[in-house]
């Protein structure tokens, strides 16, 4: 049995929160129940908006940077496959939230699709109102079964226009844009939405999308396998993850100035790590497995509780690394009323030594060597997900 499971970290409350549970290998026997669970503990599932609401062409929407990219490169996705139908949530989410009602969920975290609110990306492009009334019925549809919406705001898709028109996140244009997607959602559904992600797990976004190109927008630099046709592994993933953290920083702040009191919600975000457990004994051993944390996990929580990256970042990115001017790093420490965590697994983290600034990539600066094995043996017991010990 996998389990994929979030924590949220408020600042007057702890709870835990389980996004989803993901039962690869049911055993019938299994002797978890609610009765497992302190009280105020709630069970739901999450997905995000491109891999399960499908209409990607209908009703006003208009193309994501997925929509281009599984089209554009229908290899480096499995089977060729993309998210034009999906689940067909966008037309059967009321059947959907029929299923979630019986089977008990208390929760459903969902994201919205910046480019069916917004085709063209900007307020200026105009707004979808078939979106907005998308939006609305199912946050209505779920508050009538009795499930609470965590809406996370952005969830990878970016809206392709301005993929094209200023390159998405590698510009500091992508900011005010944001925040103006994300002051749209605290209008139209603040009142009923009480939990608010500023964004889903940055780093992977980044790591596919600017680092190795195996997923949107497929930026790398060009000696990586994916053979990206644009990109720079080196430095992108930086400047992407920079402007992410000033993305999220904003929104809260607008969401904290103009909306918390009236609407009376939470805003936070969602970061992912793995556990990093030391493949042997040595001391180089143990410093990769804090390295290995500190470029997935410090790279995003030191800025929001010190308002800076990680001093071993600073040290091996350089110059590479962005600096946050004094006026962003006190908008940023402290933005948040909760941190989500979404963990997966454990590995093992082992030493590597540098490579003299050949084939450098965001992946490579930790110098790391991380593995699911020791000696032959799993560090954990197998499951239904190949990539989940």
């Amino acid at each position: 049995m996998a389990i994929q499971v979030s924590l949220l970290v408020a600042a007057d409350l702890v709870f835990f929160y389980t996004f989803a549970i993901l039962f690869a290998n049911c055993v019938a026997s299994t002797s978890i129940n609610r009765n497992s669970f302190p009280d105020g503990f709630m069970i739901g599932a999450s997905s995000s908006a491109y891999q399960y609401e499908g209409a990607a062409y209908e009703s006003g929407k208009g193309p994501s940077i997925w929509d281009t990219f599984t089209h554009k490169f229908p290899g480096k996705i499995s089977e060729g496959n993309n998210g034009d139908v999906g689940d067909n949530f966008y037309n059967m989410y009321k059947d959907d939230v029929k299923l979630m009602k019986f089977v008990g969920m208390d929760a459903f975290r969902f994201s919205i699709s910046w480019s069916r609110i917004l085709p063209r990306g900007k307020l200026s492009g105009g707004v979808n109102k078939e979106g907005i009334a998308f939006y609305n019925n199912l946050i209505n549809e779920l508050l009538s079964n009795g499930i609470q919406p965590f809406v996370t705001i952005y969830h990878w898709d970016l809206p392709q226009a301005l993929e094209d028109e200023y390159s998405g996140f590698l510009s500091p244009l992508v900011v005010n844009d944001f925040v103006d997607f994300a002051e749209l959602c605290f209008k139209e559904f603040g009142d009923r939405v009480k939990h608010w992600i500023t964004m889903n797990e940055p780093y992977i976004f980044i790591n596919g999308g600017y680092d190795s190109g195996n997923s949107a927008p497929g930026r790398c630099s060009p000696w990586q396998s994916n053979a990206c046709a644009n990109g720079n592994s080196a430095t992108e993933p930086y400047v992407v993850a920079h402007h992410l953290i000033l993305c999220h920083a904003a929104t809260v702040s607008l969401y904290k100035e103009k909306y918390q009191i009236s609407q009376k919600g939470v805003i936070g975000i969602t970061l992912v790590s793995q556990w990093l457990v030391p493949y042997s004994n040595s001391e180089l051993d143990a410093k990769a497995a804090q390295r290995a944390i500190d470029f997935m996990y410090g790279w995003f929580i030191d800025p929001l509780v010190y308002g800076d990256y990680p001093s071993t970042m600073r040290t091996i990115v350089g110059e590479r690394l962005p600096n946050f001017t004094p006026e962003q790093a006190k908008m940023v420490k402290g933005s948040f009323d909760f941190i989500g965590l979404n963990y997966y697994t454990s590995n093992y983290a082992a030493h590597l030594p540098a490579k003299n600034n050949v084939n450098v990539s965001s992946a490579t600066d930790p110098h790391v060597h991380v593995t699911g094995e020791r000696d032959g043996k799993p560090i954990g017991d197998p499951t239904g997900s190949e990539h989940l010990l």
